[in-house]
């Protein structure tokens, strides 16, 4: 009996851009729709200076082009469904270090390998399509982290067809996209009231309530606290929220708190940031704990071998 295969063929695309980022202009090729980089460098132009992509921009030159977008928190089970209506999802997963968080094309999955299949193109010398296969469980784990958001992009009769497990989520989510971009811009107040909003159409939506926290906590206001609870109540595995808390509770010194959610932070992905260890590491010392202080450091350095200040680092790991 032959295998039955789950996986999609995807265009080999190198062209990304700050607006058009490299999973929307894929997936728009792979419906034989070309996305203008014209129109994507005109849109970057107000993003000078930032290093990253934004991707509600692509998104909406995509919806320009014919193409419909809908943004949902997912699960497993869903995403497979998509793949074999053949539609390529994009998800959100955890950034390698230092990067909040990146967006990744599923190509498909193997049920026998139990592994989802991500469109890996950078370094592909043959001109085909390149596919990094990552143990389900895994990837769950680290999708969970960012609350398994997930965006479906296809033509609008192919999307109607797809009965999405949290469709009236759609538009709130779409608003934490919009508040990414504000924030980027420096438009806080309207960046605080496309969450406001977002919260209103879905008060478990644990993205916006995550964003929310994090632009109440860049202006040092108490309010964040609650509103990264809130997060944590819905997805306890949460990373950046549990890092908020912790950069919240050691600007208030309160040291025993921000130990205890870094802590926490790193026992969900030890991997993804290198500052949480240096941050831990400063109130540990604060605290006299000199020895797990220096085994912060250590990792630090483990994780961010290039840091600016591995001198300094390297100084006071001996002085520990």
């Amino acid at each position: 009996m032959e295998e039955e295969n789950h996986e999609l063929l995807l265009p080999l695309v190198d062209d990304e851009n700050i607006c058009l980022p490299l999973p929307i202009n894929v997936v728009s090729k792979y419906w034989n729709i070309d996305l203008p980089m014209a129109e994507a460098l005109e849109s970057a132009k107000k993003y000078s200076g930032f290093d990253g992509s934004v991707l509600i921009e692509g998104i909406e030159i995509a919806e320009r082009h014919g193409l419909t977008c809908k943004i949902v928190h997912s699960s497993l089970t869903e995403l497979k469904n998509i793949i074999d209506l053949g539609i390529p999802p994009i998800v959100i997963l955890p950034g390698i270090p230092e990067i909040t968080q990146h967006a990744s094309v599923i190509t498909g999955y193997d049920e026998k390998e139990k592994t989802i299949l991500h469109y890996i193109q950078k370094g592909n010398q043959q001109g085909e399509q390149q596919e990094g296969a990552i143990p389900q469980d895994v990837f769950d784990k680290e999708w969970y982290e960012e609350g398994r958001l997930l965006l479906a992009l296809a033509p609008s009769d192919i999307l109607t067809s797809v009965n999405f497990e949290n469709d009236s989520g759609n538009k709130s989510n779409r608003l934490c996209l919009i508040s990414e971009k504000q924030n980027i811009l420096k438009n806080t107040s309207e960046a605080l009231e496309s969450l406001k909003q977002a919260i209103e159409l879905d008060e478990s939506n644990s993205t916006a309530l995550n964003l929310l926290g994090a632009v109440l906590n860049a202006q040092n206001s108490t309010d964040c606290v609650k509103y990264y609870k809130k997060c944590l109540q819905i997805n306890k595995r949460s990373y950046l929220t549990l890092n908020g808390l912790g950069n919240f509770y050691l600007k208030t010194n309160e040291f025993g708190k921000a130990e205890n959610y870094y802590t926490k932070a790193i026992e969900i992905n030890p991997k993804r940031s290198a500052k949480i260890y240096k941050n831990r590491a400063y109130l540990r010392e604060k605290q006299n704990n000199n020895p797990q202080a220096k085994d912060d450091l250590k990792n630090y350095l483990k994780y961010y071998p290039k840091a600016s200040d591995r001198g300094m680092i390297e100084q006071a790991i001996r002085e520990l």
